[in-house]
């Protein structure tokens, strides 16, 4: 049972036309009023109608970016799990990732043992699969931290997704260092014709 407790007369529906009521307080029992509340019983009438979109108007959806995390870890039937979402770009990957619950840090994700967005302890290393050209360009940072490995490596703290215009698809690849399988990129042949 609630501290405040509202008790209704058994004219609660005949008519609502001023509530000007004084209302005492007595601690641990439920509130009284001084008069009785009452709401109005009257029928409601449509004013208007709302007017019908032109057939040629499409309905335009904001600008976002759409995302595939591969986690590092294949599920029992050998197959990686994929995680779709979508943002708005503009945002800091990591964000992104923290906000739709994507595991970013692994092992690292306790108190103490990320920098927390700083970009100083490279533990939120992501691997670029496709989209590299929404991605802002390295930072100073991820250049000092990610000297020794592949140049599709980023830290997501450090990795800025678009504008809030862009629109287009990024797949990344969750904990690079702790991934149980390895992509081959093939690139399509040209037929000879």
């Amino acid at each position: 049972m609630s501290l405040l407790q509202l008790q209704l007369t058994s004219h609660a529906l005949s008519s609502l036309s001023s509530i000007s009521h004084n209302f005492r307080i007595r601690p641990n029992r439920a509130l009284h009023s001084s008069k009785p509340l009452s709401f109005a019983r009257t029928k409601i009438r449509a004013v208007g109608t709302v007017p019908e979109k032109d057939s040629e108007s499409e309905t335009t959806e904001p600008p976002s970016v759409g995302f595939a995390f591969v986690s590092s870890v294949l599920l029992p039937d050998g197959t990686p799990d994929i995680h779709y979402r979508s943002a708005c770009g503009g945002q800091k990957l990591r964000k992104i990732m923290l906000d739709s619950n994507i595991d970013l840090y692994g092992p690292y994700a306790r108190i103490l043992l990320n920098c927390g967005g700083g970009g100083t302890c490279a533990t939120c290393m992501v691997e670029v699969l496709e989209g590299k050209e929404l991605l802002s360009p390295r930072t100073d940072k991820e250049k000092e931290k990610l000297k020794r490995k592949p140049k599709n490596w980023r830290l997501a703290c450090q990795t800025i997704v678009g504008t809030p215009d862009s629109t287009g698809v990024v797949v990344i690849q969750q904990l690079p260092e702790w991934k149980g399988h390895e992509w081959k990129y093939e690139k399509p042949q040209k037929s000879e014709s």
